[in-house]
């Protein structure tokens, strides 16, 4: 299967801009002592920016190559792991985080399953994903399929089950049209 984001990986911020994380700061209630887990986190892009705002922070990533770029940054702890069987122990995090990155994973329910088995009781984990109720996030998961990646996109609705059906409390966030922050508090 094509590596799309090895490939994309020397290239990815230029492509793809640096986002605002004042909503994941409001979100994950920061700053504030204690770790965080950035899932899916890529080249660290995201991570580097909430990385002064808690005591330890590691990035967990399947691409080698994303994580060779986040290597770069020298202040986040990488751990090249699948979602669905994070190489942690039980309430290791405080904090969890997973920005537009859940579609990638490979088996959604497996992973949410496992984010949780990570956070700690009292901790809070953040979904921040493409809403699949605008039409140009469909048109998104399109493209995505269309270029063979093996996206699967969840209605946030849908996001917010799979956290429920482990026994957490959830919430759902949007703000404009495109994208949801499911916030799940264990």
């Amino acid at each position: 299967m094509l590596d799309h984001f090895g490939i994309l990986a020397p290239i990815y911020e230029r492509v793809i801009p640096v986002p605002d994380v004042s909503r994941l700061v409001q979100l994950l209630d920061l700053p504030a002592a204690g770790r965080l887990l950035d899932a899916g986190g890529g080249t660290g892009r995201v991570s580097c920016q909430l990385r002064p705002m808690v005591d330890d922070l590691v990035v967990t990533d399947v691409s080698p190559g994303m994580l060779a770029q986040a290597k770069i940054r020298n202040d986040l702890e990488l751990s090249l792991a699948f979602a669905e069987t994070l190489p942690f122990a039980d309430g290791a995090f405080d904090r969890v985080l997973v920005v537009d990155a859940l579609h990638h994973f490979c088996d959604q329910r497996r992973a949410v399953t496992d984010l949780l088995r990570v956070l700690k009781p009292g901790g809070t984990l953040v979904i921040e994903e493409p809403d699949l109720n605008s039409l140009r996030v469909k048109l998104v998961a399109i493209a995505e399929k269309l270029a063979l990646m093996r996206s699967h996109f969840y209605y946030p609705a849908e996001i917010k089950a799979m956290a429920q059906a482990q026994g957490a409390t959830a919430r759902i966030e949007t703000e404009g049209d495109i994208t949801a922050w499911v916030v799940v508090n264990k």
